[in-house]
């Protein structure tokens, strides 16, 4: 399972906590508004968890990329210096996208 269904997961058990909450908050249910309210924060906690792996594939992605294209400029090869610098750009973006 990708990180992308992680995140999705957790953001539809954190919507369906939240309407369990409520609800049970409205019937006056504490033990419905309990479980709704675990149900909330498990749902966070995959998405938060799903963020920080991203966040990792990108520092993994930058890493990669400045190592290609350091090597790309010691061989005075261009193109592998130019796939190192998008892949350098790519993996900072990763990690800025899922902070």
């Amino acid at each position: 399972m990708n990180n992308t269904t992680k995140r999705i997961e957790g953001a539809a058990e954190q919507a369906g906590g939240t309407i369990k909450k409520h609800v049970g908050k409205a019937i006056g249910n504490q033990q419905m508004e309990a479980e709704g309210r675990v149900h909330e924060v498990a749902g966070q906690a995959k998405q938060t968890a799903a963020k920080a792996g991203e966040r990792v594939k990108g520092a993994l992605e930058e890493a990669g990329g400045a190592i290609k294209q350091g090597a790309g400029k010691l061989l005075d090869n261009q193109q592998m210096a130019l796939e190192g610098e998008a892949k350098k750009v790519e993996g900072a973006a990763r990690q800025k996208l899922n902070k």
